[in-house]
């Protein structure tokens, strides 16, 4: 009874390998030859699979780049998930972000992040693209944010104005990081805490009972 189970275990490991390896090949060809020279063909050749299997994984190229971008999502949102339900929105968004950034700069390397963050920057299509990225994921948690305070986001602005405020200190963060010579975890974390924190400066640890007052 465990053939099938274990077969279709391999299968999805399989894929999962094959996703990885086609975004780290379009990372590295965006990277050096730069996003509008690189072609499908090209991705996909480094992967030794064809163009139309390339599909089977992604839209196009432009879902390659942000891919990364996706998994940081899921990664912030499952730290935040994870902190303490008596925990206040400040302190959780901000320990759920820096929770991201160690995750993500360890496991890629900070040169290598830095270098992803300056690729889709300097690319106006890939920079509307991380936008609407960007604007859907703040969107989950603004979500989350509220439900963890028992709010209701309609009618009660801060857990919109505390995400867009956290995140707006991160991504001041990462360009300050990217023109810092030191291209270390530890500096990375430090400028993005002093980002998050200037930019939160005005929002309480704890929230009181006037949805129109912090």
């Amino acid at each position: 009874m465990s053939a099938p189970t274990d077969q279709g275990g391999l299968r999805a490991r399989k894929k999962q390998r094959t996703r990885a390896a086609l975004i780290d090949a379009g990372l590295d060809l965006f990277l050096t030859k730069g996003y509008d020279a690189t072609t499908i063909d090209e991705i996909a050749a480094e992967v030794e699979i064809s163009s139309r299997t390339f599909f089977r994984y992604f839209a196009g190229k432009e879902d390659v780049a942000l891919a990364k971008g996706d998994e940081f999502d899921e990664l912030v949102l499952d730290a935040l998930s994870a902190q303490p339900a008596a925990e206040p929105p400040l302190p959780a968004l901000r320990r759920a972000m820096l929770a991201m950034i160690h995750e993500a700069a360890a496991g890629d390397g900070v040169r290598r992040f830095l270098q992803v963050q300056h690729l889709i920057n300097k690319t106006p299509a890939l920079l509307a693209g991380n936008l609407r990225r960007a604007a859907g994921s703040e969107e989950r948690l603004t979500t989350e944010i509220a439900a963890r305070q028992g709010v209701d986001q309609a009618h009660d602005m801060r857990p919109r104005v505390l995400v867009g405020m956290v995140c707006a200190g991160l991504r001041i963060g990462l360009e300050t990081m990217c023109a810092d010579p030191r291209r270390d975890l530890e500096r990375l974390v430090e400028l993005a805490e002093e980002a998050i924190d200037l930019a939160t400066a005005g929002i309480p640890q704890r929230w009181g009972d006037d949805p129109h007052t912090w």
